[in-house]
C-alpha cells in the first residue's frame, strides 16, 4: 500500500538536512508528480547545502594557513559611517572544528540571518568579546582611532587570549599580539565574518533603543547613517546627544 502523500509532505518537512538524502532516494521512483516535486526540493536543498558547505571550507583558508595558532581571533567593526551612535567591535574566537554555515561580510546578509547567526556564534564560541566607542570619543579622537579603540576593548574582553588576530582590513596600533590585515576579510575569513555579525547584530541592537527615545530620526531603519530621512530630521529638529558633531557639522 502507497503511503499517503500528505504523510510523505509530513516526513519532508520534518527531515534535517543530513535525512534529506535518504528520503529523495527513498521517493524517486514513485510515480505521483507532487512527490516527485518532493524530491525535486530536497535535491535542491541537498545541492544549496553541499555549496555552502564548500564556501564556507574557502573561507576557513586563513585560519588553515595560520593554524599552528591555537587560538585565532576574528576582529571586525560596525558604525564607522553613520552619523550618530558609537561604533562597535567584535572579537571572535571560534573553534577549529568550527561548522558554523552562512557566515559572511554582516552587510551581505539579511537581518533575520544576521540574529539567527548571532545566536549560533555567542553559543559555539570559544570566546566573544565587544567594544565600543562613543560618538563624544569619536568627535574627540576622530573615527579611525576610535575604531582602534574600541578593537582594543573588544580584545580585551575576550576570556581567553589570542595569539593572533585576522584583521578587517586594518592593523591596530598598540597590541603585543600578531596581525594579520586581510582586505575584504568579512568576506574572506569565518572568524572576521563572525566578529563582523556580533559588532553589527550588538549596534543595531543599541540603534533599535535609541529610535525608542528619539522617535523623529527612524533610527531603527536607517541605524543613524545620512540617509534622506534622516538629514530631514536633522535639518528640522537639529542634533541629539548621540549625534557625531563632527560628522553633522556641515549639515
Amino acid at each position: 500500500m502507497e503511503k499517503k502523500i500528505s504523510d510523505i509532505k509530513n516526513e519532508f518537512t520534518a527531515a534535517d538536512i543530513s535525512e534529506l538524502p535518504l528520503f529523495a532516494e527513498t521517493y524517486r521512483n514513485d510515480g505521483r508528480g507532487s512527490v516527485q516535486k518532493l524530491v525535486a526540493r530536497a535535491d535542491k536543498l541537498i545541492a544549496d547545502y553541499e555549496k555552502e558547505r564548500q564556501r564556507i571550507e574557502l573561507m576557513k583558508a586563513y585560519e588553515k594557513q595560520y593554524s599552528q595558532y591555537e587560538y585565532i581571533c576574528g576582529v571586525d567593526e560596525a558604525g564607522r559611517g553613520p552619523f550618530a551612535g558609537p561604533v562597535v567591535a567584535g572579537a571572535v574566537i571560534l573553534p577549529k572544528d568550527c561548522e558554523i554555515l552562512y557566515l559572511n561580510d554582516s552587510k551581505q546578509l539579511s537581518e533575520k540571518k544576521r540574529e539567527e547567526l548571532y545566536d549560533i556564534i555567542m553559543r559555539e564560541a570559544i570566546a566573544v568579546g565587544v567594544g565600543y566607542a562613543s560618538n563624544e570619543r569619536i568627535d574627540e579622537i576622530n573615527i579611525l582611532q576610535a575604531t582602534y579603540e574600541a578593537m582594543r576593548e573588544a580584545i580585551s574582553k575576550l576570556s581567553k587570549k589570542p595569539d593572533i588576530l585576522l584583521n578587517d582590513a586594518v592593523k591596530i596600533p598598540n597590541m603585543d599580539i600578531l596581525q594579520v590585515s586581510i582586505i575584504k576579510g568579512d568576506a574572506k575569513s569565518v572568524s572576521i565574518a563572525a566578529a563582523s555579525i556580533v559588532a553589527k547584530v550588538t549596534r543595531d541592537r543599541l540603534m533599535l533603543e535609541y529610535d525608542k527615545r528619539y522617535p523623529e530620526y527612524h533610527f531603527a531603519e536607517n541605524k543613524g547613517y545620512g540617509v534622506a530621512a534622516h538629514i530631514e530630521a536633522l535639518k528640522k529638529y537639529g542634533s541629539v546627544p548621540i549625534h557625531r558633531k563632527t560628522f553633522i557639522k556641515n549639515m
